[in-house]
């Protein structure tokens, strides 16, 4: 592995631990160079679906892409990074799971949306507005009286 910061290629392992999940190893590394410290973390390559996306494009699945897509909706929202990563973890093994070779894009998107909505009112209308791709703001309109309107209904029952 090499240092971030002097960039050889030297160094140890001083700990590892296993995710609570066991899918995930990190481990702390110091680099016998520079003697900095820096963490690693070293997971199975499972071999994902390919994503079809809506104009009939394939890509493979790529857990950072959506990793940040959740991010910028969730930026400057009471939403932690371990509980988005956690659900990306838990996306990629049921995908995984499936044992299909393709999944449509409109899944993926739909999974993470869901998500989003019990997690924060705010974030999921900031994804929804990219992933429905609006085109006007009625449509918009159309969305936040949704989430009022159940909103409402949840506070009375």
């Amino acid at each position: 592995m090499k240092c971030p910061y002097c960039t050889k290629i030297d160094n140890k392992v001083i700990d590892s631990r296993l995710s609570k999940d066991g899918r995930t190893i990190r481990r702390r590394r110091e680099c016998l160079e520079c003697s900095r410290r820096f963490t690693t973390y070293e997971r199975l390559e499972e071999i994902l679906p390919m994503v079809v996306k809506k104009d009939g494009r394939r890509e493979p699945f790529n857990r950072d892409k959506i990793i940040e897509g959740i991010k910028k909706s969730c930026q400057k929202r009471p939403v932690s990074i371990t509980k988005i990563e956690e659900f990306v973890d838990s996306l990629e093994v049921y995908f995984h799971e499936l044992g299909k070779k393709e999944i449509e894009s409109k899944e993926v998107g739909e999974r993470v949306i869901n998500s989003l909505k019990e997690w924060d009112e705010v974030a999921y209308v900031r994804f929804a507005s990219v992933y429905r791709q609006f085109k006007d703001i009625n449509e918009f309109m159309n969305e936040l009286e949704d989430i009022l309107k159940s909103k409402r209904e949840t506070e009375s029952s």
